[in-house]
Parts: C-alpha cells; sequence; structure tokens
C-alpha cells in the first residue's frame, strides 16, 4: 500500500526538525487546536469547568473519531508514543440486542482515509471485506458472562491479514478511578510497550508487542475511537473522561523547506526521511501536475529537487512524499 503525504511548497511555512510532541490537557477547546470529529459528534463533549473530554464509547452508533492529523505516517521503523489519563464512569458489554460479547473502547493510532470506509468494521476480525487495517491502540474491554475484564494493546497490519495483540492484563479499569496509559513503540526493534498506572503504582503487567519484519501498518491520525459493532457479535456502551493526552511522532517528510535560485533554474531544498520517496511537481493552474523528476530515495537527509526545463510563465511547485 501507497500512502501520499503532499507538501504544497507555495503554502508550507518551515518546520523545526527532529520529532514532534503535541500535549493537549483541554484546559481550552481542542477544536481550536487541530482537534475534530467525525461520526455522532454527541459522543464527545468537551468540558470548560473540569476542563477534560467527555467520552461515550456507544457501539450501537456509527463509527465515531476525535481525532487529530500527524503530519506524518507512521510505520513499522518509526519510533512513536502516546500516553494519557482515563477515567470511566460506567462501562457495560452486550448493550446492542443481539451483540451479547465484549467490545473495546478505543483510543490509539489509525489511518483516517481507512476508518471512514463504510466496511471498516472493529468485530470482524480478519476479514477480506469488513475487516480493519492500520490501527495501534490501546483497548479496554468489559467483563461480560463468565469473561474477565481485559486492558489489551493491538496492532492490526495494512492489508488485515494479521493482527497482533497483548491481553495478558485480566483486569478491571474500576469506574471512579484515574489510570494512566503510556504506550512506547520502538521502530528499531520493532517493539510496542504499554504500562498502566493507578495511583502512581504500576497495574498489572507490563504488555509487549513485538512486530515481525514482515509486518507492516500506515497511521496518520490520533484518535479516540468509539468505533460501531455492525458485523461484531459484541457491543459496549461506556462513558468516561479522557485528560492529559499527549503523542510523539516523527516530523514531518519534508521539513525546512527553501524555495531558489541555482544557475539560473529553480530548485526547492529540504530536509528529507529515509524509506519516503519524493517527486518535485509543477502547475500552472493548480488542476493538472506534472513530474519533474523521477521519485528519490530519502538515502540522504538534505535534499534539492530542480526544475531543469521551466516554463516561461508562472509556475507553481509542490513536493510528493511517498511511504511506498
Amino acid at each position: 500500500m501507497k500512502i501520499v503525504f503532499q507538501i504544497c511548497l507555495y503554502l508550507v511555512a518551515a518546520s523545526v526538525c527532529g520529532a514532534a510532541t503535541i500535549a493537549e490537557d483541554f484546559s481550552s477547546n481542542p477544536a481550536t487546536d487541530g482537534w475534530q470529529v467525525t461520526g455522532n459528534t454527541n459522543l464527545f463533549q468537551w468540558d470548560s469547568t473540569n476542563q477534560n473530554l467527555v467520552v461515550t464509547w456507544d457501539s450501537s452508533q456509527t463509527n465515531t473519531f476525535f481525532y487529530r492529523p500527524l503530519g506524518t505516517i507512521l510505520a513499522l521503523d518509526d519510533s512513536f508514543h502516546l500516553s494519557f489519563d482515563l477515567e470511566f464512569q460506567d462501562y457495560a458489554s452486550g448493550t446492542t440486542p443481539g451483540k451479547p460479547y465484549d467490545f473495546p473502547a478505543a483510543i490509539g493510532f489509525l489511518n483516517l482515509s481507512n476508518a471512514l470506509q463504510p466496511n471498516f468494521s472493529r468485530g470482524t476480525g480478519i476479514n477480506s471485506a469488513n475487516g480493519v487495517v492500520n490501527l495501534v491502540e490501546f483497548d479496554f474491554f468489559p467483563a461480560f458472562y463468565i469473561y474477565s475484564p481485559t486492558i489489551a494493546q493491538v496492532i492490526v497490519a495494512t492489508n488485515n491479514s494479521s493482527w497482533l495483540y497483548n491481553h495478558k492484563n485480566l483486569l478491571d479499569m474500576t469506574p471512579g478511578q484515574l489510570f494512566h496509559v503510556e504506550m512506547d513503540y520502538a521502530g528499531p526493534t520493532r517493539t510496542l510497550t504499554t504500562v498502566v498506572t493507578n495511583n502512581g503504582v504500576q497495574y498489572g503487567v507490563t504488555q509487549t508487542i513485538v512486530v515481525p519484519t514482515n509486518f507492516d501498518f500506515r497511521c496518520t491520525d490520533i484518535s479516540i475511537s468509539s468505533y460501531s459493532d455492525q458485523n461484531a457479535n459484541g457491543s459496549i456502551l461506556a462513558h468516561g473522561t479522557v485528560d492529559n493526552l499527549a503523542f510523539t511522532v516523527p516530523p514531518p517528510p519534508v521539513n525546512n523547506f527553501t524555495g531558489s535560485f541555482s544557475n539560473l533554474l529553480w530548485q526547492a531544498g529540504f530536509n528529507g526521511r529515509t524509506n519516503w520517496l519524493y517527486k518535485l511537481q509543477r502547475t500552472a493552474d493548480f488542476q493538472n501536475w506534472t513530474n519533474l523528476a523521477a521519485a528519490t530515495s530519502a538515502s540522504v537527509t538534505n535534499y534539492f529537487l530542480a526544475d531543469t526545463n521551466p516554463p516561461t510563465g508562472q509556475s507553481f511547485y509542490r513536493v510528493q512524499a511517498t511511504r511506498p
């Protein structure tokens, strides 16, 4: 799967190299800070008094995401971090008639373009027709029947052919108690590590997933996710709050852009990243774009892509960054 990240050079501002950390304490309206909701907007409410986000996970509703774009694409070889405070007021499994089993309350990374597809069904598992793709997330499953509550982490591949999960914390997230979650993914070792604390003390075991080299994912957004139980045999209704959410991701694939002339040729200069492919593109009307050179692998950090045959009239340029 190829995912394209386009930087329009006539609009872009220079950015700072290095990993980017975003911290959201909900002291102000998150809608003014890049957060958006798609789906049933009533499931997410900003509490200006308590300065947190009030969340309803209701699987009887359509897929609903409180999300923020990352500005990059996370994949197997990247390192990234997510942390947040989570407190439930109540929860129950089997709340949708005919769907008596458990279902997750989820927070993590996804690919919104995939998640908005009508066949994106979280409860179908490995399913080529309706299964989900591109997830790295924290899940809580309330107890049902004789089955224990479960604190879990999961990674789903780009093609839904494989799920990786760790369900070893068979513990309740007791309503009214505040839990803190730390998730770290280390690209060099391909390891996802999750630690949950309660009142400053570790709660349950450290959970890890080691991702095999033939597995991959592509995540573009951070999301608090209320999944629909369409095509599932389980369901959930939970109410809670999320606060002090922070995530750290690698920098965008194009950094520190400059445009200049060299030997009468216009060129774009920027800092690139490894495992990305780059093209310089040109347009005169913003409708039709011309590739000016073959895609180039980011084996170096400093790039200069030149228009070697410029037109006589006015032109505009952009860099297309592709994650193969």
